[in-house]
């Protein structure tokens, strides 16, 4: 026998050791991973938990800056919004102090049809010659002045009295003719008048009365106008263009500019323009819309809208209503004859647009 270690092979292990090896791997492999600890398991649903707090917070945050940013940059656009209109506001309302300031009153006033009522002292003359005026104010001013003062001097120094009989107006004014009106249109409207006068001891009263009762001006309005036009007869003939247009019923969509303007003259405060024999406050009043009116309301930004409509007086109303709430239609006498005056472009004019005082608040001019 050869000793170990000479070259001969080792000795074989038996069958128990190598039965016992794959044994041990394999009972190793499978033993299962240890259970976590009951403190462990606890703790994973908290940092689970912290992480959504943490991530909401954060989303929150976010989203709390991004609202917090958007508020404050409504805010401060809101804010300078406000200042810039403020400002507009304020340099609007000097152009038109400017404006006012600089008319020429007496030299204006002898061109407009206001000029007629102050050639006469009798609050009930004064009332019939403001509303002949004012009815008959359309159309070119040379002309219409002519037929004003030709439809007095037929009347005669005492319109009242003369207005008392009807026979009496209906042969000063034969033959007489204005554009669209004939004589029996402005017989019925003379006529109806001095009666609804008479029945309420003055026009202004016949108006106070249905301002007081129904609270809207139009509606007053309305309904003052319908009891002149019974009395006269006018509304006896609804498919005469002169007896529906000489006295409109502002009820029934018409701008109403001539009312307006005998309205301004009648209740605006006594400022040798207007007369103040009305017991109605200015503030009631809308300002007359003309094409002058309508072209400037709109060039400086009193309204948005074209058209001389009723809607278009209330929005420039509401606007001058800001420069002066108790007389918001103070401007309209000085703002109508600078359009008169300057005959505005609607545009950019160096020539004509010289000199015109409302100029540095012109959408057409301003930068």
């Amino acid at each position: 026998m050869r000793a170990r270690g000479s070259g001969e092979a080792a000795p074989r292990p038996g069958d128990a050791a190598i039965k016992a090896a794959p044994r041990q791997r394999t009972d190793a492999a499978r033993k299962p991973a240890p259970r976590p600890t009951e403190a462990a398991v606890k703790a994973a649903p908290r940092r689970r938990g912290a992480a959504r707090d943490t991530a909401g917070d954060a989303a929150r945050g976010a989203a709390g800056d991004a609202a917090g940013d958007a508020a404050r940059g409504a805010a401060g656009d809101a804010a300078r919004g406000a200042a810039g209109d403020a400002a507009r506001g304020a340099a609007v309302k000097a152009a038109l102090d400017g404006v006012r300031a600089r008319c020429a009153v007496e030299e204006r006033r002898a061109r407009d049809p206001v000029s007629f009522v102050h050639r006469y002292t009798d609050p009930a003359d004064q009332e019939l010659v403001a509303l002949i005026a004012a009815s008959l104010a359309f159309g070119n001013v040379k002309a219409l002045h002519a037929k004003i003062g030709e439809a007095l001097d037929r009347l005669g120094p005492e319109i009242a009295l003369t207005a008392d009989d009807a026979r009496a107006v209906s042969a000063r004014l034969r033959g007489f003719r204005h554009r669209i009106y004939r004589d029996r249109d402005l017989v019925g409207l003379i006529v109806g008048a001095r009666r609804v006068q008479r029945a309420s001891g003055s026009l202004g009263a016949a108006f106070a009365a249905e301002l007081s009762r129904t609270g809207d001006l139009r509606q007053a309005l309305g309904a003052w106008v319908r009891a002149i036009r019974r009395a006269g007869g006018l509304d006896r003939r609804p498919d005469d263009r002169g007896a529906a247009h000489i006295l409109p019923d502002p009820e029934k969509g018409s701008a109403a500019k001539r009312l307006m303007l005998l309205l301004r003259w009648m209740i605006r405060p006594a400022d040798g323009v207007d007369l103040g024999l009305w017991p109605v406050p200015p503030s009631a009043l809308l300002i007359p819309v003309d094409t002058h009116i309508e072209k400037l309301g709109y060039n400086i930004g009193l309204t948005d809208r074209r058209g001389a409509t009723w809607k278009t007086a209330e929005e420039i109303t509401a606007a001058l209503r800001g420069f002066d709430p108790a007389d918001p239609v103070k401007y309209d006498f000085a703002l109508c004859h600078l359009g008169m005056l300057q005959q505005c472009p609607s545009r950019r004019d160096p020539v004509r647009c010289q000199g015109c005082g409302v100029k540095p608040v012109c959408r057409h001019w301003d930068e």
